[in-house]
């Protein structure tokens, strides 16, 4: 059974999809409505407030409510849709750490080489504000608390309403589409957007398409939580900006007091680094069959391969 299918291994009526849509994936959607009610100078008034929060208490009260809604989305799959988190995870028959393990690495070595390129082409633009004690504070909470908050995001964007959907509509394409749309609305609040305008909506978008190939590819989730949660670290820890999402006590801070981010700095990463990152991905695990696994049809397996879970 493909990654996709995974989902014929539980109870599946509409109203327990609907349920748990709402109840765990109802904060991004409210988000959405806020930021679509709200004007430029309420969000600007509100971003400024929170900025006014010390950075790592900031952080943890950001991401608590992400272990909340992880442990939510885990007992309406296991006890509502009457399945294991394993099929949620993966197609595999166990979890594959090495696979997260090596996209971890491989994104978290990705930024800091860029890091380093950018910071060489002009050092100008940010400044060391590295603080032993703060950092090392910022550094537990992080380790500690985002996996939840990249799990929570991958779970329910690539697992849940990659599955569901997808033996709705019985291919693979529509969710794939939908679930990487689905997360760029969700990071429409953030402070990026209201900062560089909705061009970032690329990017986040174009992420969610990333991860979602990654997802369909390679038939389970564990490059694309691998890949998030570096991608993740990298935001909080290397370098912060006070009109970024993450205000933390990073290493370095972006001096500019606006952000001046260019088209072409946001479509470079999805258009160009993604690509490359998915080849070298494709490389590592031997992917084939692209066609197929990113638009083919979903196909209820026999039923006697349908085992709920005891």
């Amino acid at each position: 059974m493909n990654y996709i299918q995974q989902a014929y291994k539980g109870v599946n009526e509409f109203w327990m999809f609907l349920i748990t849509s709402i109840i765990v994936g109802g904060i991004f959607l409210v988000n959405f409505v806020i930021f679509l009610l709200t004007s430029k100078e309420d969000m600007d008034a509100l971003y400024a407030s929170m900025s006014e929060i010390p950075g790592n208490i900031s952080l943890v009260i950001n991401l608590l409510p992400f272990a909340f809604l992880l442990g939510l989305l885990f007992l309406f799959v296991k006890y509502m849709h009457q399945r294991s988190i394993l099929s949620l995870t993966t197609s595999r028959n166990k979890i594959d750490y090495g696979r997260i393990l090596f996209s971890f690495i491989l994104i978290v070595l990705l930024t800091i080489v860029s890091f380093v390129v950018a910071y060489y082409m002009d050092p100008t633009a940010v400044e060391l504000q590295f603080d032993a004690g703060k950092f090392a504070i910022l550094f537990i909470i992080s380790i500690i608390l985002f996996p939840f908050q990249i799990g929570l995001e991958e779970y329910l964007f690539r697992g849940y309403f990659m599955q569901q959907i997808g033996i709705m509509v019985k291919n693979r394409w529509f969710p794939l589409i939908i679930t990487s749309v689905f997360f760029g609305i969700a990071h429409s609040a953030n402070p990026e957007v209201a900062e560089m305008g909705l061009i970032v909506m690329i990017f986040y978008i174009g992420t969610g398409l990333l991860l979602g190939i990654m997802t369909l590819m390679d038939e389970g989730l564990e490059l694309a939580l691998g890949f998030h949660l570096g991608n993740n670290l990298m935001a909080a820890l290397l370098i912060t900006s006070d009109w970024s999402a993450l205000q933390t006590d990073a290493v370095f801070k972006y001096t500019a007091e606006e952000a001046n981010t260019t088209a072409l700095e946001i479509l470079v990463p999805v258009l160009i680094f993604y690509p490359i990152i998915l080849l070298i991905l494709s490389k590592k695990y031997g992917w084939q069959n692209w066609k197929e696994k990113l638009t083919g049809k979903i196909v209820e397996p026999p039923k006697e391969n349908n085992e709920l879970i005891d």
